[in-house]
């Protein structure tokens, strides 16, 4: 079998959790596999480098920042690389461009276009074990770019697409995917199976095991990831092709996104394209929009809600600020959380949004904006009632039987 192994920060956060992964992944080689690993940085790095920059700069170059950032994981990459030829592995540390992981010219959230695997492919076929640096490629100028945060996922399953791996095996600090945050819930049960259209709306939603774009690329390329734990020797979750008889199974998880702003314009001039103006604008500034709500228009004038995430609120407001001509006045209010109940069983079950509004009105937690999806309801509420919502909505759909 061809696996493809992805190791995050906190799996390979010591040179101690370095010799462990060795490990594991010496016993996987023995057993007759061959073996891609994708490593990110060391837990802390990336932060301390960004720390770096800014000692010399607010607002330091994106493609000097590609050039710093992506070292970490080419220390990691050829720790574990050396940890391995000690152990009798005969293996090879890469970087992305050496991987053949081509990208878009965008610095700092880079999107892969490419991957040449003839490199990696001649690598296994002498029976090396491969450690490439996850996060990074190289654009079309020869310069070297980064995914953007929890990228060595991507790289991860893009590599096991390009190689037609059997598996591509996440690992982690927790042993797969939560029905919800345990630290939440501690009646949350580990799903031994979820679909990716499921697991893409956990991950978009809030839960933090996978990166979203990750589990999109995962279903393009009909890749089977695994998410596990790097501390046990517990099965993971399974996440692949949505199977007829999960549609017994109403809702599969509930996932909290702390990290939310509400913004609200009011008295915006209700003209042709204003919406399309304010919303181009914001996607120009790669500001990414959730949920909408607009009003009806009453005496030439209107209001527009939608949310972003918290860490982009001081970025909308420079953008809406530029149409001081055109509204009237504008709040941001980033005490607010989202919900969201998952689940392919929505599609032939009706009533699940309805049990989940009954339910928080039952707590006196208010509903401020609503959003939905085939298989997922969304819900805006005030941050203060996050874990009460999760745990009653965890227990009204039976996730904790």
């Amino acid at each position: 079998m061809l696996i493809v192994h992805k190791y995050g920060g906190t799996s390979v956060g010591s040179l101690e959790r370095i010799a462990s992964v060795a490990s594991r992944v010496a016993k996987v080689k023995k057993e007759g596999n061959d073996l891609v690993v994708v490593v990110s940085a060391m837990s802390g790095e990336t932060n301390k480098f960004i720390e770096f920059a800014k000692y010399f700069s607010d607002n330091p170059s994106k493609r000097e920042m590609d050039m710093l950032l992506s070292s970490g994981e080419r220390v990691t990459a050829s720790l574990l690389a050396i940890a391995l030829q000690e152990k009798g592995i005969d293996s090879i540390a890469m970087t992305g461009r050496q991987a053949g992981i081509k990208t878009d010219n965008m610095h700092t959230y880079a999107r892969i276009e490419s991957i040449d695997p003839s490199a990696m492919q001649s690598e296994i076929d002498k029976g090396r074990v491969i450690v490439v640096a996850g996060f990074q490629g190289i654009n079309k100028d020869g310069a070297v770019t980064t995914l953007g945060r929890g990228g060595s996922d991507l790289s991860a399953v893009a590599i096991a697409g390009a190689l037609n791996a059997d598996a591509c095996e996440i690992y982690s600090d927790v042993d797969g995917i939560y029905t919800t945050d345990p630290r939440i819930e501690p009646k949350a049960k580990k799903m031994d199976f979820i679909s990716y259209d499921e697991m893409l709306e956990l991950a978009s939603l809030g839960a933090k095991v996978l990166q979203n774009r990750s589990v999109e690329l995962a279903k393009k390329l009909n890749v089977k990831m695994i998410a596990k734990s790097s501390f046990s020797d517990v099965e993971g979750t399974v996440i692949g092709e949505e199977s007829e008889d999960m549609e017994a199974v109403l809702v599969s998880g509930i996932a909290l996104d702390r990290n939310q702003a509400r913004v609200t314009i009011r008295e915006v001039s209700d003209r042709p394209g204003i919406a399309a103006e304010i919303f181009t604008k914001l996607a120009e500034e790669q500001i990414n929009i959730d949920m909408i709500i607009q009003n009806a228009s009453a005496d030439g004038a209107t209001n527009l809600g939608f949310t972003v995430s918290g860490c982009q609120s001081d970025q909308a407001r420079a953008v809406i600020e530029a149409f001081d001509h055109d509204i009237g006045s504008m709040d941001f209010d980033d005490s607010v959380c989202k919900v969201s109940v998952v689940g392919v069983g929505m599609k032939s079950h009706a009533g699940v949004a309805a049990t989940a509004f009954t339910a928080l009105a039952n707590e006196g937690i208010n509903i401020e904006m609503i959003s939905t999806s085939e298989i997922k309801v969304s819900m805006v509420i005030a941050e203060k009632y996050a874990e009460l919502a999760v745990r009653t909505l965890h227990q009204i759909y039976n996730l904790d039987a």
